[in-house]
């Protein structure tokens, strides 16, 4: 089983790396979509209105993705001073109960993100003219990610392997 676990992390460690590297091919096409809001706005005196609107957008599918890899690779935002004072036992119980309630907003957020893309599937984005459910598409994505990632983490410590960028 654990030589299944495996193959499975390492198919998300490339799920995570295509989200790591659309996030920054879209940063890359967001800087020029701004730059080009810049010069015409300055040079040409005449602003393209659907840069900020499209910019909103990348925004969203940028870093909601890449927050949940963060939730993967432990790269985001983490108090470890109570963990530190645990007894082993204890540390993974609390590791375990966290990873459960990340599971759980995970499904919360790709269940009520859904609700919103089909929601808001009819109406458009001005100025850009896609569909409203593409603002709500990366809460639903991320979901979903956040969700396998916390079940990763769950089925690592069950079969005695390392947390996915544990430093320690």
């Amino acid at each position: 089983m654990a030589g299944l676990l495996e193959t499975a992390s390492r198919v998300l460690d490339g799920v995570s790396g295509a989200i790591v590297a659309a996030a920054g091919a879209l940063l890359v096409a967001l800087v020029a979509a701004l730059s080009w809001m810049v010069f015409g706005r300055y040079v040409l005196n005449d602003t393209p209105t659907w840069v900020e609107r499209g910019a909103q957008l990348a925004i969203l599918w940028v870093v909601l993705p890449v927050a949940a890899v963060g939730v993967r690779e432990r790269f985001h935002m983490a108090v470890e001073l109570l963990p530190a004072a645990l007894p082993i036992r204890a540390r993974s119980l609390l590791a375990s109960s966290v990873e459960l309630v990340l599971c759980g907003l995970g499904l919360l957020m790709a269940h009520w993100g859904w609700v919103l893309v089909e929601t808001y599937r009819p109406f458009r984005i001005p100025l850009l003219g896609l569909s409203q459910a593409w603002q709500f598409a990366p809460v639903a994505l991320a979901g979903v990610l956040v969700s396998l990632f916390a079940l990763e983490a769950m089925a690592r410590r069950l079969f005695g392997l390392p947390p996915i960028g544990a430093t320690t």
